[in-house]
């Protein structure tokens, strides 16, 4: 009798080690939030980490340096401008300064954390967007355009927003007829899927407002799902069945009357919130309430979604933030990091890859999305599309000075629906004309011929931005006009 080895998968993943820090490393004394919102409660950055806390008479946030440990004192410095409770924060992705927040005050506001950190409360917001009737518990900047922010609230609209000019630039009504319960961009930006409390899943391009495609019954549970686009154009959903037991389930865009893998995991029922990965195409799954952290590698064998392993340890977890690969350390082979919310701290936790070898590990690494967009708003308004812009992390990463992240130094003025925004790159004033008048009055001819190409430059910049305005908007006006003519017919 002869017996046939079993094929092990190959796999440079399958030895993730996950491991908490230690206890000097943690975050004591936050008070996590208690708000019945199945969200993360927190945004992680290269530089900031940001968790949703208790707050009296309002909603708040804290922010401090990635690098700070041990106990934070009652009277540290939040960000407290909204009067309700704080449901989402997300950082920009594009700028490791700029957060936004969504409140049950039904507003969703944009902050400038200074370098270093907060010296006293936040109470001021860059901008202040109010296009929602009820709730807003959803964030999700664009991937590769700049200032593109898209928001979803309880009163089952979805926004998308320029946020460098306050604009309201496509609202979604009727989309969804129920609450909705997560939204996710796909990786170039011109589509997103979410799925929704009728448990129907749906991709839509956010600039037509067409609902694409949609999915009934993606699961049979009745409790709340999760969908995050893979980078591959595969969608991944986390649910529940009809009997109860906790779910992931694998979607072919081009055929969603299948799924292409099931895995059914236990029967807890805490929402299982997936973190997505798409340089090692990795998947985490955390559960509010679970004390376990699962993770997973999806390819194009069968059966598609690999389970790798999973981290467990005594205390349950309330939410996690996620840290962007930019900041992660290459030296320790470490690919992702998680920062686990416990009731009153904050615990890191490192997901690495053993290696021998101290060297740069670039099959572990691939090229990641930098912090410069690929896209201005106006030009993603006008209908073009980009993938990331990557960068290296060989060496560890340092953000480059952007010529963008500047168009949020200054409060922006509210433009209306009505009118045409202003381009979206401001032009940077000079911080000191002194220097530049010496060296003009000691003949330094030199420096001139170079500032009148960085003007010419900026005002190229600016007529290139102001035109796809105009396309953007003459593109509207014929959409409204069909839409018009519809109606004058009869036929909505």
């Amino acid at each position: 009798m002869s017996f046939r080895r079993g094929v092990v998968r190959q796999s440079k993943f399958r030895h993730v080690f996950a491991q908490a820090w230690k206890a000097e490393h943690c975050l004591d004394d936050v008070r996590v939030s208690r708000v019945t919102w199945d969200g993360p409660l927190s945004a992680v950055n290269p530089k900031f980490m940001a968790v949703i806390i208790e707050a009296g008479g309002g909603g708040a946030f804290l922010v401090v340096p990635i690098g700070k440990s041990g106990r934070i004192d009652q009277s540290c410095p939040t960000v407290c401008g909204h009067v309700a409770p704080v449901l989402d924060i997300q950082w920009s992705p594009h700028d490791d300064n700029i957060i936004a927040s969504a409140s049950e005050d039904c507003t969703v506001k944009v902050w400038q954390i200074p370098d270093g950190g907060l010296t006293a409360p936040m109470t001021e917001a860059v901008v202040t967007l109010e296009g929602h009737s009820k709730r807003v518990g959803i964030l999700a900047w664009h991937p590769t355009a700049f200032n593109i922010l898209l928001t979803a609230g309880c009163d089952n609209v979805i926004v998308v927003w320029n946020v460098g000019t306050g604009e309201l630039l496509y609202q979604l009504a009727d989309a969804h007829p129920d609450l909705i319960y997560s939204v996710s961009w796909n990786k170039n930006g011109n589509a997103i899927c979410t799925v929704c409390k009728d448990k129907a899943l749906r991709i839509i391009d956010p600039r037509r407002g067409v609902v694409l495609k949609v999915r009934e019954k993606v699961h049979d549970g009745t409790r709340p799902m999760r969908a995050v686009f893979l980078s591959d154009g595969k969608i991944l959903t986390t649910g529940f069945s009809r009997m109860s037991d906790r779910q992931v389930a694998l979607w072919d865009t081009k055929d969603l009357s299948e799924p292409m893998a099931v895995q059914e995991m236990d029967t807890s029922n805490g929402v299982l919130i997936p973190f997505y990965d798409p340089d090692t195409n990795m998947v985490y799954l955390l559960g509010k309430g679970d004390c376990t952290i699962r993770y997973f590698e999806v390819t194009d064998e069968s059966p598609y979604v690999h389970f790798l392993s999973l981290y467990s340890n005594k205390e349950p977890q309330r939410g996690a933030g996620f840290l962007s690969k930019r900041g992660v350390d290459v030296n320790k082979c470490e690919i992702a990091r998680f920062y686990k919310l416990h009731e009153r701290k904050v615990e890191p936790i490192s997901m690495t890859v053993p290696r021998k070898s101290d060297l740069f590990q670039g099959d572990l690494y691939p090229d990641t999305a930098g912090l410069e967009p690929a896209l201005l708003a106006d030009e993603w308004i006008a209908g073009r599309d980009a993938p990331p812009l990557l960068v290296s992390l060989s060496g560890g990463y340092a953000a480059p000075p952007s010529k963008h992240r500047d168009t949020l130094r200054s409060k922006p003025k509210m433009a209306s629906q009505d009118s045409v925004p202003a381009a979206a790159p401001v032009a940077k004033e000079p911080e000191d004309d002194q220097p530049r008048a010496a060296t003009r009055e000691t003949g330094g001819n030199t420096e001139r011929p170079k500032r009148e190409d960085d003007i010419l430059n900026e005002l190229l910049s600016e007529m290139k931005a102001l035109r796809a305005v105009v396309l953007a908007q003459s593109q509207r006006i014929e959409l409204l006009e069909r839409q018009l003519a519809r109606i004058e017919d009869g036929d909505v």
